[in-house]
């Protein structure tokens, strides 16, 4: 069954800087278009940006030039370095994957992160 599982939040500093991991399992992800949602209390869930299956890449204006979304295909694995979190970062961020032959889509369980002083 294939799933997607992330790992790497927690609390950190304003200013300061993140990792996320997506391990996926299960399926062929190397043709799947890959990405990072996330959801705040109170809010709809939102992109935070997606790596096509070819490499190209998309990002929401509010993390455009801190945020950067890498893959692994080898490893099949999802990154999101996150630097210059600022305290509206804060929420819980999601894995995401859509295959675009079948329009297929997966998502992660979630891993919270708290940007805080």
């Amino acid at each position: 069954q294939a799933q997607l599982v992330e790992s790497g939040g927690g609390l950190v500093q304003p200013g300061g800087s993140l990792r996320l991991s997506c391990a996926a399992s299960g399926s062929i992800f190397s043709i799947a278009d890959m990405g990072w949602y996330r959801q705040a209390p109170g809010k709809q869930r939102e992109l935070v940006g997606i790596m096509s299956h070819d490499g190209r890449t998309n990002y929401a204006g509010s993390v455009k030039g801190r945020f950067t979304i890498s893959r692994d295909n080898a490893e099949n694995r999802l990154y999101l370095q996150m630097n210059s979190l600022k305290p509206e970062d804060t929420a819980v961020y999601y894995c995401y994957a859509r295959w675009p032959v079948t329009a297929g889509t997966l998502w992660g369980q979630g891993t919270q992160v708290t940007v805080s002083s």
